[in-house]
């Protein structure tokens, strides 16, 4: 390596210290020693005491660990793709000449940036089982609504449709894309006679392709770490902790039974499952994205 070489090495790494010490201390320090209280008995309060690979076997008796994996895993499965449609959906009628269009826009994009609290509190207000606008509308045209949090087989509906709630993120992607694909592909498509259901899926679909792949693996991670609103909805985790899930039984281990060794674990098995579902859908989906430059 040559003196120049070398310099200029010395000035590009003082130049990203920035992002690396923020790194190292905000990122990878904290992921290692997790990984090492996982191994331990900590408390926060005492020093850890190592314990092995006890926090992990606990997990296979605990009934609650297999709960809270089981209602995220179900949560997921059905508001990732749910979601994919709906914001795509959405997205091509929002493409469309209408009057308005902004307006709408602005308007299917607000939840998107309102604080996942006040989205909880608008939540219990709107499915309040007595007081709520949902059953109040549901009893307008004769419909007795649920106990909306009362009720364990209508605690991860209720979750599912306020994930729907908060597709505008994902709509402005699909929207952004909707917009590039070229004009000519539809013009040709309809001269060979294609419909717009032939057209949806030969044209737009295969040409926001890249965006929907982005949309799902964002989607995955986001779902396996759904956190605030079922903390702010459902205290305890509802009925028979049917909307109990997997980030709310980590942090209520951590700061309110303080077994955060036993966390530390559960966020470790929280990673590698999120590695694992996002490697399967990448191994599923990949081969069918489509790249107009290549």
């Amino acid at each position: 390596m040559t003196r120049h070489t070398r310099r200029q090495l010395r000035l590009g790494l003082l130049f990203i210290s920035p992002w690396i010490v923020g790194f190292v201390t905000f990122g990878l320090y904290p992921i290692a020693m997790a990984l090492y209280y996982s191994f331990n008995d900590y408390d926060v309060l005492r020093d850890p005491v190592w314990v092995g690979t006890l926090n992990y076997r606990d997990m296979f008796t605990d009934d609650v660990f297999w709960k809270a994996l089981w209602n995220t895993l179900v949560y997921a499965v059905f508001s990732v793709p749910l979601g994919l449609v709906l914001s795509l959906l959405v997205a091509v009628l929002l493409n469309r000449e209408i009057v308005g269009r902004s307006v709408f826009r602005t308007l299917f994009y607000i939840p998107a940036i309102v604080p996942l609290v006040a989205v909880g509190m608008v939540w219990l207000w709107m499915f309040n089982g007595d007081l709520g606008l949902v059953n109040y509308l549901l009893g307008l045209v004769g419909i007795e609504g649920p106990q909306w949090f009362a009720d364990a087989s209508w605690t991860k509906p209720m979750l599912v449709l306020s994930s729907m709630w908060q597709i505008g993120g994902s709509m402005v992607l699909c929207l952004a894309a909707l917009q590039d694909v070229p004009r000519s592909l539809y013009e040709s498509a309809d001269l060979d006679g294609a419909g717009p259901a032939a057209q949806f899926w030969n044209v737009t679909v295969p040409m926001v392709s890249p965006v929907l792949y982005f949309n799902l693996i964002i989607g995955i991670i986001g779902a396996i770490q759904e956190f605030v609103k079922p903390f702010v909805m459902l205290p305890d985790g509802g009925p028979d902790r049917s909307g109990y899930l997997f980030a709310v039984y980590i942090y209520e281990s951590a700061f309110r039974y303080n077994n955060m060794g036993y966390a530390c674990a559960m966020a470790v098995v929280l990673f590698f499952m999120i590695v694992v579902l996002t490697w399967m859908a990448n191994r599923m989906v990949s081969s069918r994205v489509y790249y107009a430059a290549e």
